[in-house]
């Protein structure tokens, strides 16, 4: 009778740890290779063998602590980003996948030079990221105002970017092949004051970060 609420109880707990990774922020991990490691230890243990249940029980009990520690390191990661919001008013979202940095990088109309202020704030986020998730994949948006052609600004957005990747690794010391840059432009669905130019357009001349947790997510799923 032991044996048999054992292994019930071991299904719930597979069961539910299942469930609770779908719901949770963890809707990065690799949900495939999880699912196949939650069905294998539920199939061994349909077995009734004690010490199989207690030897997957505890694969069970270490999935259940990945989890949670890649958690925690995410909620620690947005809580010292968020302590810049007062001192640079940026703004820290929760993604799915990530943690998206609206910034208040501005640049110059047909600039993309970068100002003290902006480096001060690239500084401070470099180290927080390096301390949380070293191996995060950052992506560095650029965008521009509507003025000008599409082509140009998809070139223009490139270079604003590019210009911010490249302080991250020069001055920030964050590893090249984690930080890429990509170009928006003046896409319509991110512009922050729609169709604005000139002075009523600095904030659609900007950049946002995106850190994506999928390589640390990943090792929850025993990658």
């Amino acid at each position: 009778m032991k044996g048999t609420e054992t292994t019930a109880k071991r299904f719930a707990v597979a069961g539910i740890l299942g469930a609770s990774l779908v719901a949770s922020g963890c809707a990065h991990v690799n949900r495939e290779e999880l699912g196949v490691e939650l069905a294998t230890i539920r199939q061994e243990m349909a077995a009734g063998d004690q010490a199989v249940e207690e030897r997957l029980g505890g694969r069970i009990d270490g999935v259940e602590s990945r989890v949670d520690g890649v958690e925690g390191r995410v909620d620690l990661l947005e809580q010292d980003l968020s302590a810049l919001e007062n001192r640079f008013n940026v703004t820290v979202e929760r993604m799915a996948a990530a943690t998206r940095v609206n910034t208040p990088i501005y640049f110059g109309f047909d600039e993309a030079d970068l100002q003290s202020q902006d480096q001060e704030l690239l500084s401070e986020f470099s180290s927080i990221v390096m301390q949380h998730f070293p191996n995060a994949l950052v992506t560095v948006e650029g965008f521009t105002d509507p003025a000008g052609s599409e082509a140009y600004n998809l070139r223009l957005g490139q270079r604003r970017a590019s210009a911010v990747r490249e302080y991250l690794v020069a001055e920030g010391g964050m590893n090249p092949d984690r930080v890429r840059a990509v170009s928006y432009g003046e896409d319509t669905r991110r512009q922050v004051v729609p169709g604005a130019t000139r002075d009523e357009g600095q904030q659609n001349r900007r950049v946002v970060m995106v850190i994506d947790h999928s390589t640390a997510s990943s090792e929850v799923a025993g990658r």
